[in-house]
């Protein structure tokens, strides 16, 4: 099947970065471009401070040396001056590499090497140490540039330069070379790289991205055009900028449209900030909308019998119609559409604006499956949340879900410019003018990812539905079948029961076996809270994972994913029928998940080979030692005779699937 789109051209006003960033200093020069908070105070920087604040950081990257076509990194939270110096970088040809600022030093020290870094920015004392840690191995880097001096005082190493001075020297460099930055500017070409993110690294070392101008500013003129966005957008980032969802929300989205993008304080002031800010267009992977349930659900469980009745039965009502009437059914009555109303006066309005999200027009959901039942969730108390469709090498965007055409299994219809088919093996290929440059200094893995006749190899596996809705199934390496021919979709059944909020992390086991069996891991706070309402002691997430108390309540959460599955003609014979709840949180720093989260699914089952051969041989109990880093660097072992528990497997609805 091939669904064809004519690829159309999206050209409108500047098309590179620095050219985005004059345009808007001409255009709406008073207008706020960021705002951060500092000390509980919102600072503002309008567009026509950015261009100067650029134009003064260009020009001091500019006299240490910075030339085009050389990677400049950039390590840290969310922070104005780290998006300044990704624009700098750009308004001399240079390429900006953002890393997740949560990697160890070890993990950098790849991408330093890879991409001969010669200038990194960075956020604080934190990230400075890293580099510090691994200049004597990177001979190509020059300075450290910092942006926040706590701590720092004492440091004299003469390539260390606070951000404050290297705007002094840019002060200097553009004063006996006034025409050098805007000379820069006006040789960059829409065709060269813009920015380079290195991949997550699920299946091996993570490989840079090359995206140009073009593809980027085109997809964000496309989504632009889709969701008629202004600049009287207000946009929170509070992802990691190394990210390229955050990335092509909060920069790419930003220069292209113009609106205002808002820094958190910090990472635990996220919840507060989103309510100062009330953000119009707003972006979450489904691991922050699970954990924003999550502390909605927790505080449920302490309210009060009568808010706990009047919860559940309004959320009852949201189910059966407050999708319908956030899709502006027609068919919606009147009497249900009267009590809805009065559900969101008392009960989903609150909800709203306690998430954070009473002015929301557009949110969006993107980076891996979201579970349907979350979804329905949001969507059922008013929220607009939709799903997209993308990846690092397509620049994100590749399908969008359109406002009254939106449903929880589908991921929508291709964006303008895109064009989709689905090869005879179930994969999704595609064709856009967002697709990468290449892998840098990869030629074969560039090469592998295209098909010979030019179309790029998503990875993912799935199909067109008769309303041109793409529907993702699973990634395509990770789709298998049981022993009894039967479809094993390890994604789909552990985002079901990621909803529960007692369940933090999932990763099931079935392909090619006789049943499906399944690692879990609980989430701390919400286990906690519940064992703590039981009167259940406990010392540390190893001992409550272990509790027979919690097993008997992970294994109700299973057993009621089980019987949803066993509805599902095509499921059914996926229902977990053994599972253990993990001694240890799944962790980055343990390369247990990727920086963005998400499961290195081969690398566990081979860690924890034992623990799955104990699952499948009808083990009771596993004994288990584990090693695991810790943020300083040091690693410690972590033991446990781990408990293996059965669940219920329900009668399979049967008959043939449409």
């Amino acid at each position: 099947m091939t669904q064809n789109l004519s690829v159309q051209q999206i050209t409108a006003g500047p098309d590179t970065f620095p050219a985005l960033l004059q345009h808007h200093a001409q255009v709406r020069g008073a207008r706020p471009a960021m705002r951060e908070k500092d000390l509980g105070i919102w600072q503002t920087i309008t567009w026509s401070q950015l261009e100067q604040q650029v134009h003064e950081l260009a020009s001091g990257l500019a006299a240490l040396g910075v030339l085009p076509g050389q990677h400049v990194a950039i390590v840290g939270e969310n922070r104005p001056r780290l998006y300044l110096a990704m624009m700098a970088a750009q308004a001399l040809g240079a390429i900006p590499v953002p890393l997740y600022q949560d990697a160890i030093a070890a993990e950098m020290l790849y991408v330093f090497q890879d991409a001969e870094i010669s200038v990194t920015i960075v956020e604080d004392q934190e990230q400075v140490d890293k580099m510090l840690e691994i200049a004597e191995d990177c001979p190509a880097l020059r300075y450290i540039v910092y942006d926040d001096p706590r701590g720092l005082r004492n440091y004299g190493q003469t390539n260390v330069l606070a951000f404050d001075r290297l705007l002094e020297q840019g002060r200097e460099h553009a004063a006996s070379h006034p025409s050098y930055v805007d000379d820069a500017i006006a040789a960059v070409k829409p065709a060269d790289t813009a920015a380079m993110f290195y991949t997550s690294g699920t299946t091996g070392k993570p490989k840079g991205v090359v995206l140009t101008h073009h593809a980027l500013i085109d997809r964000g003129l496309a989504i632009q055009e889709f969701e008629n966005l202004t600049d009287r957008e207000e946009v929170l980032a509070y992802l990691p900028p190394a990210w390229i969802g955050q990335n092509m929300f909060s920069y790419t989205q930003f220069l292209v449209t113009g609106f205002t993008v808002n820094h958190p304080e910090s990472p635990e002031t996220v919840s507060i900030d989103m309510h100062d800010i009330g953000p119009s267009y707003y972006f979450a992977p489904p691991r922050v909308l699970e954990d924003l349930l999550t502390r909605v659900m927790i505080r449920m469980e302490d309210a009060s019998a009568i808010k706990r009745h009047l919860f559940k039965y309004f959320m009852g009502l949201a189910r059966q119609v407050g999708v319908r009437i956030l899709d502006k059914d027609p068919g919606v009555g009147a009497w249900d559409r009267f009590k809805y109303g009065i559900g969101n006066v008392v009960m989903y309005g609150p909800l709203r604006n306690a998430l954070g999200m009473s002015r929301v027009r557009i949110a969006y959901t993107a980076g891996e499956a979201i579970g349907p039942d979350l979804f329905v969730f949001y969507r059922s108390i008013g929220i607009n949340l939709k799903q997209l469709y993308g990846s690092t090498e397509t620049s994100v965007f590749v399908c969008v879900q359109s406002d009254q055409h939106v449903r929880a299994d589908t991921v929508g219809a291709p964006i303008k410019g895109v064009e989709i088919r689905v090869a005879e093996n179930g994969e999704i290929q595609i064709k856009s003018p967002g697709l990468f440059k290449g892998y840098y200094r990869n030629p074969e893995a560039t090469a592998e990812s295209y098909t010979a006749d030019g179309w790029y190899h998503t990875g993912d596996a799935g199909y067109l539905d008769t309303d041109g809705q793409l529907k993702i199934i699973d990634r395509a390496k990770d789709v298998g079948k049981l022993a009894d021919g039967s479809l094993f979709a390890p994604k789909y059944i552990e985002n079901k029961l990621k909803f529960f909020q007692y369940i933090k992390e999932v990763v099931a086991f079935g392909a090619d076996k006789t049943e499906v069996c399944a690692f879990i891991n609980i989430d701390l706070e919400a286990v906690g809270n519940w064992a703590e309402r039981q009167g259940l002691p406990y010392a540390g997430y190893t001992d409550l994972a272990q509790k027979p108390e919690v097993y008997a309540l992970i294994q109700q959460c299973v057993e009621e994913v089980n019987a949803d599955l066993a509805a599902d003609p095509k499921l059914c014979g996926s229902q977990v029928a053994r599972f253990l709840v993990l001694h240890k949180e799944l962790d980055p720093d343990d390369d247990e998940l990727t920086r963005t989260r998400k499961v290195r699914r081969a690398f566990i089952a081979q860690k924890y080979g034992i623990l799955v051969d104990a699952l499948f041989q009808g083990k009771s109990h596993q004994f288990i030692e584990t090693e695991v880093k810790f943020e300083d660097g040091r690693t410690g072992k972590i033991a446990a005779d781990l408990k293996i528990a059965d669940a219920k497997v329900f009668p399979g609805n049967t008959r043939k699937a449409a």
